[in-house]
């Protein structure tokens, strides 16, 4: 009996360690690389949309676990669009941010979208994403989704979506348009799991054509 007692005292114990060290994992803010320089040139036109973010807001501040890098980088790029009108999709994930001429893929009008396979499952903390920050505009339906299913038709979570009028038929999202600029969108993915990252766009306040620049998706490896 005694030894009995003893056994399930030890399995409590290193229960309740392994509990404790989960709890007491360490988080640091995520900072991403300096930004390229600004690209605006002339007078930047008025953009307006209904569910506009207000100028100037502060980024999300986002606390992932130390260790917590870009596992987008250099890895395969798939689209709706697979030839695109400007540039080649591995640009995305290139690491190259400027908006200059040579650094950015363009993709045809209507309601497009591109993945990234990040090849195993990983927890997402946060994805970065720059459009086209050469011009003052905001795109349309920017939705993004971490899935394990490479046709994004199971096991698909939404992490942003400021589809306001669910043009884009994914359900309307809550978040703000916002008018792109140097730094990026910084999205709080909040640990969802997932081998495909997905995202969607349809045109922008300047044109019906849709961009990126790059896309940085911040993780680390499921267990």
């Amino acid at each position: 009996m005694k030894n009995s007692q003893y056994i399930a005292a030890l399995f409590v114990a290193a229960l309740l360690f392994t509990n404790c060290t989960r709890a007491e994992e360490k988080k640091v803010e995520l900072r991403l690389d300096p930004p390229p320089k600004p690209m605006f040139v002339g007078t930047p036109m008025p953009v307006k949309l209904p569910n506009m973010e207000a100028p100037n807001t502060t980024p999300p501040k986002i606390m992932v676990p130390e260790g917590t890098m870009n596992v987008a980088k250099g890895k395969k790029v798939t689209s709706s669009d697979s030839a695109p009108v400007i540039g080649e999709l591995t640009m995305i994930t290139d690491g190259d941010k400027e908006a200059s001429d040579g650094s950015y893929v363009e993709l045809g009008p209507g309601l497009q979208w591109i993945q990234i396979d990040l090849g195993a499952k990983h927890t997402v903390y946060a994805v970065a994403l720059w459009h086209y920050h050469s011009q003052a505009r905001a795109y349309h339906d920017v939705i993004v989704q971490v899935s394990d299913d490479q046709d994004f038709v199971t096991d698909v979570k939404t992490i942003f979506n400021n589809d306001h009028d669910n043009s884009a038929g994914m359900g309307i999202g809550n978040d703000k348009a916002y008018i792109e600029v140097n730094t990026g969108r910084l999205i709080n993915a909040k640990a969802v799991a997932g081998r495909y990252v997905r995202l969607y766009s349809k045109g922008n306040t300047s044109n019906e054509m849709n961009h990126y620049i790059e896309v940085e998706v911040y993780g680390q490896p499921s267990k």
